[in-house]
C-alpha cells in the first residue's frame, strides 16, 4: 500500500489566517464544504482513522478529483487526510494516484 500523507503541527486556526479559510471557501463553492466531507466520512468508516474508498462518496470522478485536490492543497486541512493507494477505483489528487482517504480524528478541531 502506497501511502501519502501531510504532517504538520501547528495550531488552527493561525493567527490572523484568513486567506486559507477564506481560499478554501472559495475552491469548494458549489461542492461540500468541509463539515459535509468529514459528517460523510465519519458515516462510512465508522471509526475516524479508518480508509474509506474515495468512490464511496457518491461524486463524480471529477468532482472527487477536484474537491479532495482542493482539500489536499489547504495547509490547514491537509495535515488531517492520509490518502492511499489500494485496491479500487483510483483517483488523482494533485497528481497522486489514491483510491483511499482516512481522516484524522483530530479534523473536528477546525470544523
Amino acid at each position: 500500500m502506497n501511502t501519502v500523507e501531510h504532517l504538520t503541527e501547528s495550531a488552527w486556526p493561525a493567527p490572523n489566517c484568513v486567506f486559507a479559510v477564506s481560499f478554501g471557501r472559495a475552491t469548494l463553492r458549489g461542492m461540500m464544504d468541509l463539515r459535509q466531507v468529514v459528517e460523510r466520512y465519519g458515516t462510512l468508516a465508522g471509526n475516524f482513522g479508518d480508509a474509506v474508498p474515495l468512490e464511496k462518496f457518491g461524486l463524480k470522478s471529477e468532482e472527487t478529483e477536484r474537491l479532495f485536490s482542493a482539500l489536499d492543497e489547504d495547509y490547514h486541512i491537509s495535515r488531517f487526510l492520509k490518502f492511499s493507494q489500494q485496491e479500487g477505483k483510483t483517483y488523482q489528487i494533485n497528481g497522486e494516484a489514491v483510491t483511499h482517504l482516512a481522516v484524522d480524528p483530530a479534523i473536528r478541531s477546525i470544523l
